[in-house]
Parts: structure tokens; sequence; C-alpha cells
């Protein structure tokens, strides 16, 4: 049998038009307004715990030609002097920045001008989806691809597998794949059984 979760597509690309907002719906419109050319702020800090969408943000506004600056928490103290220089280069001439870290800025030991310039833009915390937000991010992209996603077969994901969202749609990608290939409707004992071949690998 062929074992559909080893072989999973890449992830579509992150965009700002595929990002489940949740509860970060002003940070996205604040992106979108940059990206727009429509914002009166084009620095923005977006910060947050693991999982809650700095990186795919981040991607998507780099894919658009943004300059962006990841985990600033990480930067030693030469990196953050460029970082500060850098900030006012492009303060100076209109540009865009946009940088997210862990926490905060003043709550990460970052050298006082840098946590003062990253502070002075436009600072979001990113939220994590809930259940209820990945469930329907799950019914969405099932959706988009043509399934029919019974809600028993969300709540299983929600309740056995990885909770992050990039886990999830890969299980339902492999699914989908499946379903097409044996001809049969996506069900809580097909899944059991996708996740009992890999398991066996």
């Amino acid at each position: 049998m062929k074992q559909l979760l080893l072989d999973i597509k890449p992830a579509a690309p992150a965009t700002l038009l595929n990002f489940m907002a949740g509860r970060n719906d002003e940070a996205l419109a604040s992106l979108n307004a940059v990206a727009t050319n429509t914002a009166q702020s084009t620095f923005i800090y977006l910060w947050g715990e693991a999982g809650s969408g700095k990186s795919h943000l981040l991607s998507a506004c780099e894919s658009i030609g943004m300059r962006v600056v990841d985990n600033v928490h990480l930067l030693n103290n030469e990196a953050q002097i460029d970082l500060f220089n850098t900030y006012n280069q492009l303060k100076e001439s209109g540009g865009t920045l946009i940088t997210s870290g862990l926490h905060a800025p003043t709550q990460m030991g970052l050298r006082d001008d840098l946590a003062t310039r990253l502070a002075w833009g436009l600072v979001y915390q990113l939220h994590p989806l809930n259940d209820a937000e990945k469930a329907l991010a799950l019914q969405n992209h099932a959706a988009e691809r043509g399934i029919r996603l019974p809600t028993e077969v969300v709540d299983y994901c929600l309740r056995y597998l990885r909770r992050d969202l990039s886990t999830l749609m890969a299980t339902l990608d492999a699914l989908d794949e499946w379903s097409l290939t044996t001809k049969k409707p996506v069900t809580v004992p097909m899944l059991r059984q996708l996740l009992q071949l890999n398991l066996e690998v």
C-alpha cells in the first residue's frame, strides 16, 4: 500500500491570502495595507509563541519583496546594531520592515535603542488558532479541494494527531489522495488505517 503520509506534496507557499487569521485579523489587515501601499505605518513587529503564525506571515511578506527579520530575540549584539542601523536607514528612505520575535520588543533583553525602535511601529501579539478555528481551517481546505469532510474526521484529527496546522493540512491532503485512489469517501476508519500504515513503515 502506498505510504501517503510519507510522500506528501510540499505545502502551498505561504501567502497573506492563505493565512488563517483567527484572532490575528488586525495584524493581517495591517500587513495587507503595507503590501498594497495603503498603510500609515510601514514598520510592523509580530510576536507570539511557536505555532502562532509568525513564520508564515514573514515568509509571505518576504515573497512579495518586503524586508523581513525573523527571531530578533536570537540576534547577537553585532546583529542588533545592524538591525538598528537598518531600521533608521529604512525610516529615512520611507522603506518597509517587518520583524518578529518570541516576546514584546522590551521583554527580550535586546539593546534599549533597538527595542525602542521596534516598539515605535505597530506591534501585534499573534495568537495560535484554537480548536474551533483549526476545524474551520480544515473544513475550508477540504472545500477548496472538493472533499466531503465529516465532522467526526476533523474531531479525530484534533484529538489524536499533532495539533499544528501544517500537520493537520498534510494529513487531510493525504486522505484526499487516498480517497481518490480507492474511490472511497473520507471516513474515520480510512484515517485510522492511513495512520496505522504509516506507523508500520
